[in-house]
Order: structure tokens, then sequence, then C-alpha cells
């Protein structure tokens, strides 16, 4: 009987175990939300929720795709599929999570209208988000692109066809460019980094129309992403609970928010 009992409760205690899911975190509003709206939600459900910080996207994703992690909300499709490709790495995206759309912000310009004649803009040099900045650009009516850079994750400047206000861009790394801000007419910041550096996206001059490939991603391993625990993170993205959340601190429309599933 004593052993039964002992039985029972070994069973149940396997059963009611889960795993302990590692974020990897850089700066940026998206980690900042995971842990507040979906970690509370994931440990209500008994798994443990442990985030270890990174100075930059890429060194959390080295970290993801080393197995030292399990979960990154900071990148999205164009970014994973471009990291993929150059580290041979295997990342999925597993939802669409809550975005800040990319935006042109004033340096020592305060407008886009009458735009100076040769001003200088800052664009983020890493491949995907300098496609995305270009295409803001454009959106803008500021520069025209290529036909074929239509939809394109790999635009540079050698796709601008015109270009009537002369002006001139100065590529750096996204997270270096609010400090030079100053010494340019206007930047470019993706989401992560404006949040980081406590720029107010009310103060943006253009905020991008996000194309699909722009929206974040919660992204793991792909050989995890049928597991119990991916799985969970994807229905708390999802859930009645975590919608309430960000409604409650989206007053200002700052996020946003797709539809969780990916098709």
């Amino acid at each position: 009987m004593g052993g039964n009992v002992l039985m029972t409760q070994r069973s149940e205690a396997q059963t009611t175990a889960k795993e302990t899911i590692r974020l990897a975190t850089s700066p940026g509003p998206y980690s900042d939300l995971f842990l507040k709206g979906v970690k509370p939600i994931l440990e209500k459900e008994g798994y443990k929720v442990t985030s270890q910080s990174f100075s930059d996207l890429n060194h959390a994703d080295e970290a993801l795709d080393q197995g030292d992690a399990d979960l990154n909300v900071e990148q999205h499709t164009a970014w994973l599929d471009n990291f993929n490709k150059q580290k041979k790495a295997h990342f999925v995206g597993i939802a669409y999570v809550p975005t800040v759309p990319m935006g042109i912000f004033p340096g020592s310009s305060k407008s886009i209208k009458n735009i100076k004649k040769g001003a200088n803009i800052a664009i983020p040099n890493d491949p995907a988000n300098r496609s995305r900045a270009y295409q803001l650009l454009q959106q803008a009516k500021l520069i025209t692109l290529k036909k074929s850079a239509k939809n394109s994750v790999t635009v540079s400047q050698t796709d601008i066809a015109k270009n009537p206000h002369h002006l001139k861009f100065t590529e750096m790394n996204s997270s270096q460019i609010p400090r030079s801000i100053k010494d340019v007419n206007y930047a470019v910041l993706p989401g992560s980094i404006s949040y980081s550096a406590k720029i107010s996206a009310k103060t943006s001059l253009r905020q991008e129309k996000l194309a699909k490939q722009y929206l974040l991603v919660a992204t793991v391993n792909k050989k995890n992403q049928n597991k119990p625990w991916a799985k969970a993170v994807v229905k708390a993205y999802a859930s009645k609970q975590f919608k309430t959340y960000v409604k409650q601190h989206n007053q200002q429309g700052y996020w946003y928010i797709p539809k969780t599933e990916i098709n």
C-alpha cells in the first residue's frame, strides 16, 4: 500500500514538474515586455523562467545558437533569416509578438518638410535593418527605390533610383546612432534602439508601415519548436491575460500588436 502511494506521488511530481525556460535578452522593449507580461503567465503554468542579458542581439543569438539559452524575443524574421544564413544557425519563429515600428527621428533638423539639400541621415548598418531603413525613407517620399527592391530584405544605397534632395547616408551600428544623433540631420532607429536610448516614439517624424518580415518573433532553435515549453510560450502570448497587459501599457499606441500565430 505504502509503495503504491509513493509511486503515485513520484508520478504526480513528474507530471507537474516543468522545465526552466532560459531567455537571452538584449537591450530593448521586447525582453522587458516578456519578463513583465509573459513570464508571470508561464510561472503560473509551473515553468521557471530565467534570463541572461547580453550587450546586443548578436551576442544573445550566439548564446541561443550554442544552446546556452532557449528563447529570444528581440528579432524580426528578416534578422533571423540573415543570422541563419550567416552563422548556419537553425532558428525559427514560433509566435509574432508586439512590435515597435522603426522611425525617422530628428537630429540637428527638426522636420522632414522642406528638407535641406544634402541632409545627412544615420542608418543602421546591419543588412536587415539597413534594408528596412531605406524602405522607410521611401515611404516618407524622401527617396525612390528601384522596382527590383520591392519587398527585398537586402536593400542598400545601390538600390536608390532617385535621391532628389541629394541626401547623404551614414551607416553605422544601430546601437551607436543615438550617441551621434546630434551630428546628423536625422536618424533612422529600430524600436529596440530608441527604447533603450530613452528616445520617445512620440518624437519620431515618421513611423514605418510594418512589413511582415519586420514583425518581431519569439525565436527558438528548430529542434525545440514543438516542445511543450515552446507551445506554452505561444499560448502565453496569445492569452487574454497578456493581451490585457499590453492594452493597459499601450496608451500612446507605442506597440503594433499582430496576430500571434505564424502561418
